[in-house]
């Protein structure tokens, strides 16, 4: 069974009651089983972890390279500015899926930009929680 790490960075543990029009109704540990029970559909053993430090999400995506781990990423905030998790990124062994709940390119303009995007295999964006499910089938299918 391959294993699949499913990371996120600040502020998604507040799912549910953070921007509900924005970020959607689903709470964090519905997010979790969400994802783990889709991965176990497709094969996958799916671990999912959320931190609001960027020196421990890079610590992960160094863990993913060094064992050629596929990566679901939600770096949050760290998107539009962390150089360190892109360069982390850039290290990958395995993919790695950029996604997001909502459409960064629809809200403000300092969303606009994706330092991460170009190191990641693929983004998915906008679709709510589905964004995550459909970055599990990528990985399945890849």
């Amino acid at each position: 069974m391959t294993r699949v790490l499913v990371l996120n960075g600040p502020n998604l543990s507040r799912l549910g009651t953070r921007e509900p029009d924005v970020y959607g109704a689903t709470t964090y540990d519905e997010l979790v089983g969400i994802c783990t029970a889709e991965g176990a559909a497709l094969g996958l053993e799916v671990e999912v972890r959320q931190t609001d430090d960027e020196a421990e999400l890079v610590h992960w995506l160094h863990e993913a390279a060094d064992t050629s781990t596929p990566v679901v990423l939600n770096p949050a905030a760290f998107t539009h500015y962390s150089y360190a998790v892109r360069d982390a990124i850039a290290l990958r062994t395995a993919p790695l899926v950029e996604v997001h709940l909502s459409n960064p390119a629809a809200r403000e303009e300092f969303r606009h930009t994706s330092v991460v995007a170009a190191v990641a295999t693929g983004t998915i964006a906008g679709f709510g929680v589905d964004s995550y499910r459909l970055a599990l089938r990528a990985l399945a299918a890849s």
